[in-house]
């Protein structure tokens, strides 16, 4: 196996994983793309997800968990542990982190409104822009 480089960040939503990964140097991250999922029926996406992973040379996932306001674990940051545990299965090589995402799609939101982009462009690029807070944020943090 490879010896891995990057980071990857991903914004796990229950019809969306928004992906982002980190240049060679782990300073910055950028979007990739916008993968579809189906939680509800067991499609997590994971086949185009490990693509990447070996296109990119990723060494280590960090999932945005996103928390409530008063620092508690609700229904969509449990669901985010549970993409990460199923993901950790079909890669036991990878590291898996979880960063907190409170606010990140807001803050994307908003980045994109700020930017002038359309409604219907906004909703097509949100996940992957949130993805790139939640591993900036965990670059920074580095």
């Amino acid at each position: 196996m490879t010896k891995y480089q990057r980071i990857m960040g991903l914004d796990v939503g229950g019809r969306t994983v928004g992906v982002s990964v980190s240049d060679m140097m782990g300073w910055t991250a950028q979007p990739v793309e916008t993968i579809r999922i189906n939680e509800d029926q067991g499609d997590y996406g994971f086949e185009r997800l490990l693509s990447l992973i070996e296109e990119y040379d990723v060494s280590k996932v960090v999932i945005g968990l996103p928390k409530n306001m008063n620092n508690s674990i609700g229904p969509r940051a449990e669901a985010s542990l549970a993409y990460g545990k199923r993901l950790q299965k079909q890669l036991p090589d990878i590291t898996i982190v979880y960063q907190d995402e409170r606010l990140s799609s807001s803050q994307a939101e908003k980045m994109l409104i700020s930017g002038d982009v359309s409604r219907a462009k906004r909703k097509k690029v949100i996940d992957k822009v949130a993805a790139v807070i939640i591993l900036q944020n965990y670059l920074d943090a580095q």
